[in-house]
This record gives structure tokens, C-alpha cells and sequence, in this order.
């Protein structure tokens, strides 16, 4: 089989499908930094599409509130921009950083088949977005939160 083709077969291992739009806004996010954010919902339980894009200047908690918008039982896919000051060490000088992470939103709450959904679904959206530097899968705030999450990203940092 060629590797297309089985590229092709893992994408659709939920049958569903990536929107342009995820990519198109992912590209201007990653290489434009138009945009500080995006969620992402499943539409239709068929193809991931673009729900909330998050203005460039956006606070975290923006992000947060746009991610569980369709209430206490939906899940959402989250891609933020998320910047911080690095301090390598032996040295004075603090570089500003900036990280891709995709999130995977499912709250505790959400019913056993959208969130079988949302998880089979991830794969397909991972492969579409080229570049993040971290994947994180959040079942509650506390894993959410921007403390939680420049956390996880800080321990990617060479000391």
C-alpha cells in the first residue's frame, strides 16, 4: 500500500475529515500570527471545522472561555500561540519564546460517545497541523489553565 493511501485510511479511522479552514487558519496563526488562537469543533459528527478564531492581542483566558462555549458537555479541539520568557541558564539574558499547542478539550461531563469521538478524531487533526511543538489532552480546568500549560511547554525547553 502506498503511503498515501495509507495516510488517507488513518485520517478517516473516525471518518472524519479535516476542513480547509482548520488548515488555512492554522497557516495564519503559524506563519502570519494574524490570529492569537483557534477552536475547533466537530461538525455534523463528520468534519473538524473552525468555531471561534481568537484576536492576536487575546488573553489566555479568552481562549478558555471560547474552548468550553458549547457548554459543560462539549468537547473541543483548542490551537493557541502561547508566548513566554525563557532564562537558559548560566546566563542573564531572557529570550522570548512561542509554542504551538493543539488541546484536546473533553470535561468529565461530556457524554462517552462525543468524547470517543473527539479522541479517535485527534489523529486526524494532529497530522493536518504540521508544527505544533505539544499536544495536550485536558479533562478540566486545572489542566487547562496557563499555569498547567506554560508548564508543559517550559519542560520542552533546553536548560
Amino acid at each position: 500500500m502506498k503511503s498515501s493511501a495509507l495516510y488517507s485510511l488513518q485520517l478517516r479511522a473516525s471518518g472524519v475529515t479535516v476542513s480547509d479552514a482548520c488548515k488555512t487558519t492554522y497557516e495564519e496563526i503559524k506563519k502570519d500570527k494574524k490570529h492569537r488562537y483557534v477552536v475547533f469543533y466537530i461538525k455534523d459528527e463528520k468534519q473538524i471545522d473552525v468555531e471561534v478564531i481568537g484576536d492576536r492581542n487575546a488573553a489566555y483566558d479568552q481562549f478558555l472561555e471560547d474552548l468550553q462555549k458549547g457548554g459543560v458537555g462539549e468537547c473541543r479541539y483548542g490551537l493557541f500561540d502561547f508566548e513566554y520568557t525563557h532564562q537558559c541558564q548560566g546566563t542573564s539574558e531572557a529570550s522570548k519564546k512561542q509554542k504551538l499547542f493543539l488541546m484536546s478539550w473533553c470535561p468529565d461531563t461530556a457524554k462517552v460517545k462525543k468524547k470517543m469521538l473527539y479522541s479517535s478524531s485527534f489523529d486526524a487533526l494532529k497530522k493536518s497541523l504540521v508544527g505544533v511543538q505539544k499536544y495536550i489532552q485536558a479533562t478540566d480546568l486545572s489542566e487547562a489553565s496557563e499555569e498547567a500549560v506554560e508548564e508543559k511547554l517550559r519542560a520542552t525547553d533546553r536548560q
